[in-house]
C-alpha cells in the first residue's frame, strides 16, 4: 500500500494571496494587506470602508476561476511532488466550488502537475477521513496553509501527519504555526525531506 499525500493548493503550490491583491487593487480600487487574519479585514477601500464578509466572498468568487491565470507556481513545489509521486499517491484538496474543478485541474497540469483534484467547502477533516479510507488507511500526510484546516484534520483523522505551509514569503511572517499542526515548513526542499520521512518511517502520527 502506498503512502498518501493530501495536499491543499493556493499558498502551497501556487501563489495567490499577492496575485488577489494586485487584481483587488486593479479592478476594485481596493487595498488588500493581509497580515494573517481575516481576509474581509485585509481589505479597505478609498473611503477608508471595508467589504463585509458577504462582499468579501462575492470578490474571491470574481478572482476564482477568471483570473487564476495570474496565479505562479510556487519554487521547488513541482519538483517535490514529482519526487514523492514516485512512491506516495497525491490528491489535491482545494477549498473550491465544484465548478473551479476543471479550472484548477487545467491549471495545475499547466504548472506540470497532474494529480487528482478535488473540491471542498468548509472543513478539510471529513474529506481527507474519506480519501484515507478509500486508499486503504495508508501512512499520509496533510499539507495546508490554513490553522483551522489542521485542526478539523486532527479532529476527524488524527493518525494523520499534519505540516504547515505558508509559501507566500510576505504573508508568511505574520501567519503563527498551527496549533495542531506536528511542524511548520515554508520551503518546499525541506517540506519534501520530512514528508519522505514520514513515508519511509512507516507508522501514523500519535493521536
Amino acid at each position: 500500500m502506498k503512502p498518501l499525500l493530501i495536499c491543499d493548493c493556493d499558498e502551497v503550490l501556487l501563489h495567490m494571496v499577492s496575485h488577489f491583491g494586485a487584481w483587488l487593487r486593479e479592478t476594485h480600487d481596493i487595498c488588500f494587506a493581509p497580515d494573517g487574519g481575516d481576509f474581509a479585514r485585509s481589505m479597505t477601500r478609498r473611503d477608508g470602508t471595508r467589504p463585509t464578509p458577504e462582499e468579501m466572498w462575492g470578490l474571491l468568487g470574481g478572482f476564482f476561476p477568471a483570473e487564476m491565470h495570474r496565479q505562479t507556481l510556487v519554487p521547488h513545489a513541482r519538483e517535490a511532488l514529482a519526487a514523492l509521486a514516485g512512491t506516495a499517491d497525491i490528491v489535491i484538496l482545494t477549498n473550491l466550488t465544484d465548478a473551479c474543478r476543471t479550472a484548477r485541474i487545467d491549471q495545475l497540469a499547466a504548472f506540470g502537475i497532474a494529480h487528482r483534484v478535488e473540491c471542498n467547502q468548509g472543513g478539510k477533516g471529513r474529506p481527507v477521513a474519506r480519501l484515507i479510507a478509500e486508499h486503504g488507511n495508508p501512512v499520509t500526510v496533510f499539507v495546508d496553509d490554513l490553522a483551522v484546516h489542521h485542526e478539523s484534520v486532527a479532529r476527524h483523522a488524527p493518525q494523520v501527519h499534519r505540516l504547515h505551509m505558508v509559501s507566500e514569503p510576505d504573508l508568511a511572517p505574520s501567519v503563527a504555526p498551527a496549533p495542531h499542526a506536528h511542524a511548520r515548513i515554508d520551503d518546499w526542499r525541506a517540506a519534501q525531506a520530512w514528508i519522505s520521512n514520514r513515508f519511509a518511517a512507516g507508522a501514523h502520527a500519535e493521536a
